[in-house]
């Protein structure tokens, strides 16, 4: 045997010799044929067949944790929107179901103490409005209008509800004269009529000495109803509706 060819022998030898060597040779062999193109046979029509495999990607992912509410919101209740356990904030106008939804909230968070009249624009019911001031007043609720805070119409009445009422100095308080359901206001009754003991007894009930409601009483009758009034905190020291 030539020298050679004892050197391609145990080449060979090496090569069959190897771990799994002849088993990676083969599985190349194969997968090369099977990537070659078929040649096509003499006198007979070749075509080429292309499949197109489409591959789909998933990505599993946990269900995220809940995120923490950042409003500091414990709930709203009509106007009414609880942000502390002891404080409210009040926006907007007193309805005929007003009153049920503030009991409501006292229910589920009877730690309130405060109520911040930031926007309030009176009401639509006035009987459902002094229902609501005299439940202010028995559940021991201090009211306060915050600056740029401003409180409108029959939402006064609201505000002299409170326990203790403040006041920023920028605060405001808009009144008018009160209108009943036949479109009279309050200068179309005569002075002795029982309507006005209403507003009157309703003032003292609250604190208000009686010389002081009667004034107050007079000024807000003083513009129609179509009108307004514009009093600042000073105004309403003036006739000791703040503390």
């Amino acid at each position: 045997m030539e020298p050679g060819n004892q050197s391609d022998i145990a080449e060979d030898r090496n090569i069959s010799s190897s771990p799994g060597g002849g088993f990676f040779v083969g599985a190349f062999v194969l997968v090369a044929f099977l990537l070659l193109p078929a040649l096509p046979v003499h006198g007979a029509s070749s075509y080429v067949v292309t499949e197109t495999v489409e591959t789909l990607e998933y990505e599993i992912f946990e269900p995220a944790a809940p995120i923490a509410s950042t409003t500091g919101t414990f709930g709203q209740y009509g106007p009414f929107r609880v942000i502390a356990p002891d404080v409210v904030v009040m926006t907007g106008t007193v309805d005929s179901y007003t009153p049920a939804t503030f009991r409501r909230m006292l229910d589920q968070h009877p730690g309130i103490r405060q109520i911040e009249m930031r926007d309030c624009d009176g009401s639509v019911d006035e009987a459902a409005n002094l229902t609501l001031a005299r439940m202010i007043r028995r559940a021991g609720i201090s009211t306060h209008v915050p600056a740029r805070g401003s409180v409108r119409s029959g939402a006064v009445e609201l505000f002299l509800a409170g326990v203790r009422r403040t006041a920023h100095p920028d605060a405001e308080f808009i009144v008018h004269s009160w209108m009943d359901e036949d479109g009279r206001e309050a200068n179309d009754y005569p002075a002795s009529d029982p309507v006005h003991a209403e507003y009157l007894d309703y003032y003292t009930e609250m604190g208000v000495s009686v010389p002081a409601a009667k004034a107050f009483y007079a000024l807000t009758n003083s513009v129609s109803f179509s009108d307004q009034l514009r009093l600042s905190r000073s105004d309403m020291a003036r006739f000791q509706l703040v503390h």
